[in-house]
């Protein structure tokens, strides 16, 4: 028997408009479409006409959803995996279908779509060259504040989720953390009252407390553009503590030149000395 074919349908973060073509011709092909919300997504559905069956597939079903969901896939049923907004397997559950997928040997086709993290960090003028995801923050203040302080060493800039009743604390320990930091705020993306801050976390704090906080939020950080001399930083030392932590020495190596911005061929030389000397 063929099997099934799982699509990844990225949906409108905001605008309905933001759909594509082929989104739509998908939606209205598959057997069955798993939705994070189905009183979200059938709001979506009736207004391209697309009349299939809904099924709920959220944080708390993924095991017993997700094997219901993989049976009809080895059926031979097509499904389409949707969130509430945005690219599925970003920041929500849908990650875990797509690895029991490939697990089982499904075909996975994700489809291109609108993404809030994307979208944010195109229009907060600060770099785009490279960048890293942290999605959501902890939401234990200590926590919080330790991931803060890695992120203010990382020289790419920086993607950050947060919920509109934890962004105050947020903003609080930015303020703290990162200091003076360049950081980007967007919210509400691609809907009417669409806005983008741009400033630092203590300009961010005033604004927020005066106009109010609603809606889901991407704040971007700007990397630490500040000049390290290398011979300053005891390269051994930081091999060895990662090392130590279990990581390899390929990832310990590769994790020291991106964390501190030195050129890998020196973090590998000292890996060899540290080898030798072991």
């Amino acid at each position: 028997m063929e099997r099934g074919v799982l699509y990844i349908c990225p949906t409108p973060i905001g605008n309905l408009e933001d759909i594509t073509l082929r989104t739509i011709r998908i939606l209205g092909e598959v057997d069955l479409i798993a939705a994070e919300d189905t009183r979200h997504t059938i709001k979506l559905l009736n207004h391209y006409d697309i009349k299939k069956p809904l099924t709920s597939y959220h944080e708390h079903n993924i095991k017993e959803k997700g094997t219901e969901l993989i049976e009809k896939l080895s059926s031979g049923q097509n499904i389409a995996l949707v969130s509430d907004a945005g690219m599925p397997g970003i920041s929500d559950p849908g990650q875990e279908l797509i690895r029991q997928a490939i697990d089982e040997g499904i075909e996975v086709i994700a489809l291109p779509g609108a993404t809030a993290s994307i979208t944010a960090l195109v229009i907060s003028g600060l770099s785009t060259d490279k960048f890293i995801f942290e999605g959501f923050l902890s939401s234990k203040k200590g926590e919080r504040k330790k991931e803060l302080a890695k992120i203010k060493e990382y020289t790419k800039t920086t993607i950050i989720y947060e919920a509109p009743h934890r962004l105050m604390n947020l903003l609080e320990d930015m303020e703290d953390i990162l200091g003076d930091r360049q950081i980007s705020i967007s919210r509400e993306l691609t809907k009417k009252y669409e806005e983008t801050f741009r400033g630092i976390a203590a300009q961010a704090l005033e604004k927020f407390k005066d106009s109010g906080v609603k809606g889901e939020f991407v704040i971007i950080v700007d990397g630490n553009h500040e000049e390290k001399e290398v011979q300053e930083i005891d390269i051994g030392l930081l091999l060895e503590k990662y090392i130590d932590e279990g990581l390899t020495k390929k990832e310990a190596v590769k994790k020291v030149s991106e964390e501190y911005n030195i050129p890998k061929n020196l973090v590998y030389k000292e890996s060899i000395r540290i080898s030798e000397k072991l």
